[in-house]
């Protein structure tokens, strides 16, 4: 019989126990083992039957283990403890206050963080892979660094989907309905007790109101928008159920209550709370874009005319992009869009076509009708970046076009590279093993704000202590699998006599290599198919036997994902091998954890390059893990043969896709049968493997303080979050509107702006390293005086082709007024400081004091053909 109506019915602690309820509603016992372990005490039973979450646990513990544990002077003693610690952590003074003390309150008072999904545990699943992952990361190391951060997101009331597989392999998905009051959030409340609200204007005279409810990530509040409220009509209450989920009205509804309704729930927690108001609004993605269109109405409702509005809030908002493709970003159709804002809809005060300006593809190569929600997001962030090295530059190069005239490495893209949470994904037993060589204290520092000074003891951990534990983790992941295997085969109607075969799936002895992602096809699922024979071979050699561990999720719509997903299914489940292979359904935070530390090589293959980033072999890396990757994302930037292994690519040699793949497949068998299983089963005169032993050492010692998220945090503030907030400060009302006034005028009289000759001192076809060329420039400005641009000499080596190679730019001085025809005569010396192949050209670019970079309004004059020598070359 099913229930017409569901509640939730909580204990009441004993007073004693009154803590255990403020330890249980802040995240941070996702990642404070200590913490983790109490609530393990309470009932051990109850807590693995709850996933380890102690919402869940403390909602099913008998009241007469309750009120056993409030007679415990023992367990109260660690309770009290547990308290006092989280209290300390909470207020205490941590690095982004030791900095705040010296820096003269240059730091932002306060940074929103918004996302459209969060990982932070799997107690709360509102994440689908590795940008919520990363987003929870990001929270998380903000609160053990003390950065005023609030996250923003959305509360899917079907959080992303559980996977099962039907027994030929095909993914099945399921939505299971969660329950706020279940989760560990609460409702943001009036002063009155009433839930905080939100809501939008929707078209035709509809609304769309939105609860928020906040989770405490440790010193971080994270709100969270639900728009399943009695008062909205059907369509407005399933805004938010599912994660990407809906066709584009749908998302854009989505979005528009995380960009619009995300500026308003901050306004509310901080009016409600007294917490800072931020001074700089981070955009983790398009997704949330439109955060800013609401920052400008609430400026142009004070006063302030569009343009202003903003030049101001641009100044203090930085975009994150995550994507390398394309594909991967949001778009809109202009009509869509349009229908949701202006007088009839959202954002009244605005004119739409001002709201479309900001994100529609107008330019080289763009689609003019469509509505971009990353172009959007870069046109209102000042400072931007990709997520690795490589990723900057591939972002540079897909968004040139909102950069005319500029080559790739002008565009104003930066990149700060990701980084993981270590106090989540780094193994107790890992963590036990470093408190033993460095202590507690400084074990936890290093895993929080990193140091490389602290991570260099590992050096001197004994070779037999670090084998037996990889051992360990090696043995705890084979029970794992058997056990979700069983669970697995079980769900996919077999009979349990069936599956007495599953307990002696994987091996705790054998090399085990791990691979769990999303299931695009760029990331190539199967690339380890490409020669059946050949993987057998490998999974099942008769002295040096691998053995894999596959997990990951197809997004619901994308077939050719799930045939993938299919095919290694197929494969896995041959009785010649299923004890060397398994594919494991279901991937999430609690699965990943088990997978990053029991794995001995973490594999990653996409196509290069197509992975913005990829974290999980940095998480695997903590754990003691080797990686076998391609170089993309984050390890083309650190690879370093001592601690891994390179997949080599076949960019430019293969014909077609299949042959690039079949190369790639090749190579990457090549190095497990002649490098990596060697070096495994290999063992020195002390009955160990001496040489896998160093690399695991060196993968600690070398990679541990790059790939940690602390170090990313730390990074952007330094390099993003504190310049955002300087010119936010700067770009008070006037200041903004005189910067907007300026823009204006420059764009209307650039036509207009032209070099007109170029002439330098002779010089032959070569010249002397150390020799100076006097350089003249004449210049038409229009309307335009010398205080609105730069005449630059930009210098260099030249390739083949003449394209100037690490420019150097050069500023050159007005040297005279107007001549006759109005051209002014700027002046400069060029010196040839580099030998071989070397060239020049001119160009004129705006300038003024509050640009963030020369290439921001998109403007650049260039020498005509004929424009006297234009760009020279000269020899050596």
């Amino acid at each position: 019989m099913k229930a017409i109506r569901r509640f939730t019915v909580r204990p009441v602690l004993p007073a004693p126990l009154g803590p255990l309820a403020e330890l249980a509603r802040n995240l941070r016992w996702s990642w404070h083992d200590g913490t983790r372990d109490l609530f393990r005490d309470v009932d051990p039973g109850l807590w693995e039957a709850s996933g380890g979450d102690p919402v869940r646990l403390l909602g099913a513990v008998p009241t007469e283990r309750l009120a056993a544990l409030a007679a415990d002077d023992a367990f109260l003693r660690r309770l009290g403890e547990a308290a006092d610690d989280l209290r300390e952590y909470v207020t205490g003074v941590r690095w982004y206050q030791e900095r705040q003390a010296g820096a003269d309150g240059e730091l932002p008072r306060a940074i929103a963080y918004f996302s459209p999904e969060f990982g932070v545990t799997a107690a709360l699943p509102q994440y689908s892979g590795g940008l919520g992952i990363l987003a929870g990361d990001h929270l998380k190391a903000a609160s053990d660094l003390g950065v005023p951060l609030i996250g923003v997101g959305l509360l899917y009331r079907h959080g992303y989907f559980r996977q099962s597989l039907t027994r030929d392999g095909w993914q099945q998905e399921h939505y299971p309905v969660l329950d706020p009051n279940e989760l560990p959030v609460s409702l943001l409340r009036e002063a009155d007790g009433t839930p905080a609200q939100v809501r939008l204007a929707l078209p035709g005279g509809r609304a769309l109101a939105a609860h928020v409810w906040q989770a405490q990530v440790g010193r971080v509040p994270l709100l969270m928008l639900d728009s399943d409220v009695e008062e909205n009509d059907p369509g407005a209450r399933e805004v938010t159920d599912r994660l990407y989920g809906g066709g584009s009205e749908h998302r854009l509804l989505q979005e528009m209550l995380l960009g619009i309704g995300g500026v308003r729930a901050v306004r509310a927690l901080c009016r409600l709370t007294g917490h800072p108001e931020p001074e700089v609004f981070h955009t983790n993605e398009g997704h949330a874009g439109f955060l800013g269109l609401e920052r400008i109405h609430e400026l142009v409702r004070e006063g302030a005319d569009f343009d202003a509005a903003l030049e101001s809030v641009r100044g203090g908002t930085v975009f994150t992009t995550h994507t390398p493709v394309p594909a991967g970003i949001d778009r809109f159709d202009r009509e869509l869009v349009a229908h949701h804002f202006g007088p009839a809809a959202e954002l009244p005060g605005i004119d739409v076509e001002l709201v479309l300006r900001l994100g529609m593809e107008t330019y080289p190569g763009g689609e003019p009708n469509l509505f971009n929600m990353a172009v959007m997001g870069l046109r209102l962030g000042r400072c931007a970046n990709g997520v690795s090295t490589l990723h900057g530059k591939v972002s540079r190069e897909m968004f040139q076009g909102l950069w005319p005239g500029f080559d790739p490495e002008e565009v104003p893209i930066t990149s700060v590279t990701n980084g993981v949470h270590a106090p989540t994904w780094v193994a107790p037993e890992v963590i036990r093993l470093g408190a033993r060589q460095i202590g507690r204290e400084r074990t936890d520092r290093a895993l929080s704000v990193g140091g490389s000074e602290r991570w260099d003891a590992v050096a001197d951990i004994q070779d037999g202590d670090i084998w037996l534990l990889r051992r360990e983790l090696r043995a705890q992941l084979v029970d794992e699998v058997r056990r979700r295997l069983h669970v697995s085969w079980r769900q996919r109607g077999a009979a349990t006599a069936e599956l007495g075969w599953i307990d002696e799936v994987l091996d705790p002895d054998v090399l085990t290599i791990g691979f769990a992602r999303r299931v695009p096809s760029y990331k190539r699922l199967t690339l380890m198919l490409r020669d059946q024979d050949r993987l057998m071979e490998l999974l099942t050699h008769p002295e040096r036997p691998v053995q894999i561990v596959v997990a990951g999720k197809a997004h619901p719509a994308d077939d050719g994902g799930k045939r993938l997903i299919q095919d290694l299914v197929r494969f896995t489940d041959d009785p010649r091998v299923r004890h060397r292979i398994v594919f494991l359904p279901d991937y999430g935070m609690a699965m990943a954890q088990r997978l990053y530390a029991g794995c001995d090589v973490w594999l990653n293959n996409p196509l290069r390059p197509l992975e913005a980033c990829g974290t999980s072999g940095m998480k695997a890396a903590l754990n003691g893990c080797l990686n076998l990757s391609v170089l993309d994302g984050w390890w083309d930037e650190w690879f370093e043969p001592d601690f891994g292994w390179a997949i080599p690519t076949a960019d430019g040699a293969a014909t077609d896709d299949h042959r690039r793949d079949d190369l790639e497949a090749a190579a990457l068998y090549d190095l497990l049968e002649r490098r990596i299983t060697p070096r495994f089963y290999e063992h020195g005169p002390g009955g160990l493997p001496d040489r896998w032993i160093e690399m695991v050492r060196r993968t600690l010692t070398r990679l541990g303080p790059k790939v940690l998220a602390g170090r990313m945090v730390r990074e952007y503030v330094e390099r993003l979050y504190v310049p955002a907030a300087r010119a936010h400060r700067v770009l008070a009302p006037d200041t903004a509107a005189s910067l907007a006034a300026w823009k204006t005028r420059v764009r209307a009289a650039w036509p207009r702006v032209a070099v007109d000759h170029v002439e330098a001192s002779a010089v032959g076809a070569t010249a002397e390293l150390g020799a100076t060329l006097a350089l003249r420039v004449r210049v038409q400005l229009g309307e335009l005086t010398p205080d609105d641009v730069e005449v630059q000499a930009i210098a260099g080596r030249v390739d083949p082709e003449d394209h100037i190679a690490d420019a150097t730019p050069v500023p050159l001085k007005p040297a005279s007024g107007p001549d006759t025809e109005g051209r002014l005569l700027y002046e400069g010396p060029l010196a040839l400081d580099r030998t071989g192949p070397f060239g020049y050209t001119v160009r004129i670019l705006p300038a003024h004091r509050l640009l963030a970079d020369g290439a921001e309004l998109g403007l650049v004059a260039v020498p005509s053909e004929g424009t006297g020598e234009g760009a020279g070359v000269l020899m050596r």
